[in-house]
Protein backbone atom coordinates (compact mmCIF):
# COMPACT_ATOMS: atom_id res chain seq x y z
CA UNK A 1 0.00 0.00 0.00
CA UNK A 2 1.51 3.34 -0.79
CA UNK A 3 -0.03 7.01 0.11
CA UNK A 4 1.04 9.78 -2.11
CA UNK A 5 1.63 12.79 0.12
CA UNK A 6 1.66 16.28 -1.19
CA UNK A 7 2.81 19.10 1.10
CA UNK A 8 5.10 22.34 0.46
CA UNK A 9 6.43 22.63 4.43
CA UNK A 10 9.52 20.38 4.75
CA UNK A 11 9.24 19.71 8.22
CA UNK A 12 5.40 18.35 7.97
CA UNK A 13 6.14 16.66 4.68
CA UNK A 14 8.85 14.64 7.07
CA UNK A 15 6.67 14.38 10.02
CA UNK A 16 4.12 13.05 8.04
CA UNK A 17 6.18 10.09 6.11
CA UNK A 18 7.87 9.35 9.66
CA UNK A 19 4.52 9.01 11.09
CA UNK A 20 2.75 6.70 8.02
CA UNK A 21 6.46 4.65 8.39
CA UNK A 22 5.17 3.74 11.35
CA UNK A 23 2.08 2.01 10.67
CA UNK A 24 3.30 -0.27 7.82
CA UNK A 25 2.51 2.36 5.19
CA UNK A 26 4.74 3.84 2.23
CA UNK A 27 4.84 7.02 1.13
CA UNK A 28 5.45 8.79 -2.16
CA UNK A 29 6.01 12.54 -1.49
CA UNK A 30 5.65 15.41 -4.05
CA UNK A 31 6.37 19.34 -2.69
CA UNK A 32 4.15 20.71 -4.99
CA UNK A 33 1.05 19.95 -6.74
CA UNK A 34 1.77 19.49 -10.50
CA UNK A 35 4.38 17.40 -9.42
CA UNK A 36 1.85 15.39 -7.33
CA UNK A 37 0.04 14.92 -10.08
CA UNK A 38 2.64 13.29 -11.83
CA UNK A 39 3.28 10.78 -9.27
CA UNK A 40 0.27 10.14 -8.96
CA UNK A 41 -0.32 8.91 -12.42
CA UNK A 42 3.10 7.18 -12.46
CA UNK A 43 2.76 5.23 -9.33
CA UNK A 44 -1.49 4.52 -8.41
CA UNK A 45 -1.14 5.52 -4.44
CA UNK A 46 -4.17 4.02 -2.62
CA UNK A 47 -4.83 7.20 -1.12
CA UNK A 48 -3.84 10.82 -1.41
CA UNK A 49 -2.61 13.22 1.37
CA UNK A 50 -3.11 16.89 -0.09
CA UNK A 51 -1.99 20.16 1.47
CA UNK A 52 -4.81 22.82 0.67
CA UNK A 53 -2.62 25.49 -0.18
CA UNK A 54 0.67 24.43 -2.54
CA UNK A 55 1.96 26.64 -5.18
CA UNK A 56 2.08 25.85 -9.10
CA UNK A 57 -1.16 23.52 -8.26
CA UNK A 58 -3.08 23.72 -5.11
CA UNK A 59 -5.09 20.94 -3.61
CA UNK A 60 -8.46 21.58 -4.80
CA UNK A 61 -7.30 22.10 -8.25
CA UNK A 62 -5.40 18.45 -7.69
CA UNK A 63 -8.37 17.17 -6.34
CA UNK A 64 -10.72 18.18 -9.46
CA UNK A 65 -8.08 17.11 -11.85
CA UNK A 66 -7.89 13.80 -10.33
CA UNK A 67 -11.40 13.14 -10.18
CA UNK A 68 -11.93 13.78 -13.55
CA UNK A 69 -9.37 10.86 -14.09
CA UNK A 70 -10.41 8.34 -11.20
CA UNK A 71 -13.44 8.26 -8.97
CA UNK A 72 -12.29 5.59 -6.30
CA UNK A 73 -8.72 6.94 -4.85
CA UNK A 74 -9.65 8.21 -1.72
CA UNK A 75 -8.20 11.90 -1.28
CA UNK A 76 -7.94 13.61 1.94
CA UNK A 77 -7.29 17.54 2.12
CA UNK A 78 -4.76 19.31 4.72
CA UNK A 79 -5.62 22.74 5.36
CA UNK A 80 -4.80 25.35 7.84
CA UNK A 81 -8.01 27.66 6.84
CA UNK A 82 -10.69 26.44 8.93
CA UNK A 83 -13.52 28.26 6.82
CA UNK A 84 -16.67 25.75 6.40
CA UNK A 85 -16.98 27.09 2.79
CA UNK A 86 -13.21 25.32 2.45
CA UNK A 87 -14.84 22.09 3.55
CA UNK A 88 -17.35 22.31 1.56
CA UNK A 89 -16.02 22.59 -1.79
CA UNK A 90 -13.55 20.03 -0.93
CA UNK A 91 -16.63 17.47 -0.40
CA UNK A 92 -18.27 18.96 -3.17
CA UNK A 93 -15.36 18.14 -5.49
CA UNK A 94 -15.16 14.84 -4.60
CA UNK A 95 -12.54 14.74 -1.63
CA UNK A 96 -12.91 12.18 1.18
CA UNK A 97 -12.47 13.84 3.88
CA UNK A 98 -11.06 17.48 5.37
CA UNK A 99 -8.52 17.93 8.09
CA UNK A 100 -7.97 21.13 9.83
CA UNK A 101 -4.39 22.20 11.09
CA UNK A 102 -3.12 21.55 13.71
CA UNK A 103 -4.36 18.06 13.64
CA UNK A 104 -3.72 14.97 16.18
CA UNK A 105 -1.29 11.81 14.80
CA UNK A 106 -3.77 9.98 16.12
CA UNK A 107 -6.61 11.21 14.49
CA UNK A 108 -5.20 11.98 10.85
CA UNK A 109 -3.97 8.26 11.02
CA UNK A 110 -7.58 6.92 12.03
CA UNK A 111 -8.90 8.88 9.45
CA UNK A 112 -6.33 7.61 6.55
CA UNK A 113 -7.55 4.20 7.65
CA UNK A 114 -11.45 4.50 7.97
CA UNK A 115 -11.15 5.88 4.24
CA UNK A 116 -9.12 3.03 3.31
CA UNK A 117 -11.60 0.79 4.74
CA UNK A 118 -14.37 2.87 2.58
CA UNK A 119 -12.46 2.29 -0.33
CA UNK A 120 -11.97 -1.13 0.05
CA UNK A 121 -15.68 -1.97 0.52
CA UNK A 122 -16.25 -0.23 -3.03
CA UNK A 123 -16.60 -3.05 -5.90
CA UNK A 124 -14.15 -2.43 -8.78
CA UNK A 125 -15.72 -1.40 -11.86
CA UNK A 126 -15.66 -5.30 -14.01
CA UNK A 127 -17.96 -8.55 -13.93
CA UNK A 128 -20.55 -9.07 -10.73
CA UNK A 129 -19.47 -11.75 -8.37
CA UNK A 130 -22.36 -13.53 -7.42
CA UNK A 131 -23.89 -11.67 -3.95
CA UNK A 132 -22.62 -7.92 -5.42
CA UNK A 133 -24.92 -5.37 -5.33
CA UNK A 134 -27.90 -5.00 -7.40
CA UNK A 135 -28.84 -2.77 -9.92
CA UNK A 136 -31.09 -0.28 -8.97
CA UNK A 137 -33.99 1.73 -10.40
CA UNK A 138 -34.68 5.19 -9.52
CA UNK A 139 -37.26 6.62 -11.50
CA UNK A 140 -36.06 6.71 -15.19
CA UNK A 141 -32.52 6.35 -13.82
CA UNK A 142 -30.78 3.02 -14.07
CA UNK A 143 -28.17 2.72 -11.20
CA UNK A 144 -25.23 -0.23 -11.28
CA UNK A 145 -23.41 -0.25 -8.46
CA UNK A 146 -20.42 -2.37 -9.62
CA UNK A 147 -19.75 -0.25 -12.47
CA UNK A 148 -20.25 3.43 -10.55
CA UNK A 149 -22.04 4.32 -13.48
CA UNK A 150 -26.01 5.43 -14.06
CA UNK A 151 -27.93 5.68 -17.07
CA UNK A 152 -30.84 7.31 -18.28
CA UNK A 153 -31.40 6.45 -21.81
CA UNK A 154 -28.37 6.61 -23.60
CA UNK A 155 -26.42 8.77 -21.79
CA UNK A 156 -24.12 7.02 -19.43
CA UNK A 157 -23.39 9.27 -15.67
CA UNK A 158 -20.17 8.58 -13.89
CA UNK A 159 -21.14 8.29 -10.26
CA UNK A 160 -18.30 8.55 -7.11
CA UNK A 161 -18.57 5.94 -4.82
CA UNK A 162 -20.27 8.55 -1.86
CA UNK A 163 -22.68 9.32 -4.60
CA UNK A 164 -23.44 5.81 -5.27
CA UNK A 165 -24.17 5.34 -1.33
CA UNK A 166 -26.16 8.27 -1.19
CA UNK A 167 -28.58 6.80 -3.92
CA UNK A 168 -28.26 3.44 -2.26
CA UNK A 169 -29.10 4.87 1.09
CA UNK A 170 -32.37 6.76 -0.15
CA UNK A 171 -33.42 3.50 -2.29
CA UNK A 172 -33.31 1.75 0.31
CA UNK A 173 -36.18 3.42 2.38
CA UNK A 174 -38.27 4.39 -0.56
CA UNK A 175 -41.28 7.05 0.35
CA UNK A 176 -39.41 7.86 3.81
CA UNK A 177 -37.26 10.73 5.07
CA UNK A 178 -33.40 9.64 5.40
CA UNK A 179 -31.85 12.17 7.85
CA UNK A 180 -29.08 14.21 7.38
CA UNK A 181 -27.16 12.07 9.64
CA UNK A 182 -28.11 8.66 8.10
CA UNK A 183 -26.67 10.24 4.70
CA UNK A 184 -23.25 11.28 6.23
CA UNK A 185 -22.76 7.42 8.16
CA UNK A 186 -23.61 6.24 4.54
CA UNK A 187 -21.21 7.62 2.44
CA UNK A 188 -18.78 9.25 5.25
CA UNK A 189 -18.65 6.17 7.81
CA UNK A 190 -19.37 8.66 10.39
CA UNK A 191 -21.26 12.13 11.38
CA UNK A 192 -17.81 14.42 11.67
CA UNK A 193 -19.78 17.29 9.88
CA UNK A 194 -21.65 18.99 12.68
CA UNK A 195 -22.91 21.80 10.13
CA UNK A 196 -25.54 19.71 7.47
CA UNK A 197 -24.47 22.52 4.87
CA UNK A 198 -21.52 20.60 3.30
CA UNK A 199 -24.14 17.85 2.91
CA UNK A 200 -26.65 19.98 1.37
CA UNK A 201 -24.17 21.20 -1.11
CA UNK A 202 -22.36 17.35 -2.11
CA UNK A 203 -26.41 16.96 -2.51
CA UNK A 204 -26.68 19.92 -5.09
CA UNK A 205 -24.00 18.60 -6.98
CA UNK A 206 -25.22 15.06 -7.25
CA UNK A 207 -28.70 16.40 -8.56
CA UNK A 208 -26.75 18.37 -11.64
CA UNK A 209 -25.52 15.01 -12.32
CA UNK A 210 -29.09 12.56 -12.47
CA UNK A 211 -31.68 15.36 -12.22
CA UNK A 212 -33.39 16.40 -15.31
CA UNK A 213 -34.16 19.57 -13.99
CA UNK A 214 -32.11 19.82 -10.81
CA UNK A 215 -34.21 23.03 -9.53
CA UNK A 216 -37.23 20.53 -9.25
CA UNK A 217 -35.90 17.56 -8.56
CA UNK A 218 -38.11 14.28 -9.32
CA UNK A 219 -35.55 11.83 -7.49
CA UNK A 220 -33.25 13.03 -4.70
CA UNK A 221 -36.46 15.41 -2.73
CA UNK A 222 -35.88 17.59 0.41
CA UNK A 223 -37.65 16.94 3.52
CA UNK A 224 -37.45 20.21 5.06
CA UNK A 225 -35.40 20.12 8.85
CA UNK A 226 -34.91 16.52 8.26
CA UNK A 227 -32.97 15.31 5.32
CA UNK A 228 -33.98 14.08 1.89
CA UNK A 229 -36.42 11.29 0.37
CA UNK A 230 -36.72 8.95 -2.75
CA UNK A 231 -40.25 8.56 -4.01
CA UNK A 232 -40.84 5.01 -5.49
CA UNK A 233 -43.29 6.95 -8.25
CA UNK A 234 -40.86 9.59 -9.26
Amino acid sequence: MKILIAEDDPNLRAGLVDLLSLEGIDCIVAEDGEAAWRAFTEEAPSLCLFDVMMPHLDGLDLCRRIRARDAQTPILLLSARGAEIDRVIGLEIGADDYIAKPFSARELVARIKAALRRARAVPAPGGAPAGSPARLRMGDLEIDPEALRAWRGGQSIDLAPRELAILQALSARKGKAVSRDELFDAAWGRDYMPNSRALDQYVSGLRRKIEIDPAHPSIIKTVHGVGYRYDEDA
